[in-house]
């Protein structure tokens, strides 16, 4: 038997460690296996390579519902193809549909007693199962409601300061200044030949860790800043 952790990540921006932490905190054993999702299947080759290799008796536990699928529709399909196929799916935040409380619900049927009441009976197990699965629907649905609202809470943020004269986004042509650019400008124009030190470009790249093209373009923004 193998134990996966499924980590979801919906941007580079994001960090993943919270998920990471709070799988292994209760599956030390668990093997991570992290994925960045732009929101379409064909984005997610962890998740199929994971889906191709999960065998009967593997346990995915996920932090909560919504690193599985976005898509209730898609959640619930995976949800079930999986439990049929014998793969115990665990869900920190969501234990009320891990994969074992619905196979004990599917399991405590009322027995039959051979009499005229076992079509009542019957038609209780039946609900109980009906139960169970509304239950997992219900937890897809939710998590797909929680992602759509944040996106129209974002949309109309972004909106609202629009209006609001605020700018969105950076300017177009305007210089993107970050801690990293302000420190490998210090370290060029302290000893690249050109401005007050010795080495050469080469020797300069290797000092800084820029890539070509990125080290050129602050050594030409440190002579407009010098000359203006």
């Amino acid at each position: 038997m193998c134990i996966y952790g499924y980590c979801r990540i919906s941007t580079k921006q994001q960090s993943i460690e919270r998920q990471i932490r709070n799988i292994k905190g209760q599956y030390d054993a668990a093997v991570i296996v992290t994925e960045v999702y732009t929101g379409t299947k064909q984005d997610r080759p962890e998740w199929n390579k994971l889906y191709r290799k999960v065998k009967p008796g593997d346990r995915i536990v996920f932090d909560s519902v919504s690193r599985m699928s976005r898509d209730a529709e898609e959640g619930f399909a995976l949800y079930e193809d999986l439990y049929n196929k014998g793969v115990e799916l665990i869900y920190i935040k969501e234990p009320h549909i891990n994969t074992s409380t619905y196979k004990k619900a599917l399991q405590n049927n009322v027995s039959m007693t051979g009499t005229n009441v076992d079509y009542i009976l019957e038609g209780v197990n039946k609900y109980l199962m009906s139960l169970a699965k509304e239950q997992i629907k219900l937890a897809f649905e939710q998590s797909e409601k929680e992602v759509k609202d944040l996106h129209q809470r974002t949309k109309e943020g972004i909106e609202t300061a629009r209006l609001n004269g605020k700018q969105i986004g950076q300017k177009q042509g305007a210089k993107l200044i970050t801690k990293k650019s302000v420190e490998s400008k210090k370290l060029i124009q302290k000893h690249s030949k050109d401005f007050d030190g010795v080495l050469s470009d080469v020797d300069c790249m290797k000092l800084t860790g820029l890539a070509r093209n990125t080290y050129y373009k602050y050594k030409r923004e440190i002579k407009e800043e010098l000359q203006g």
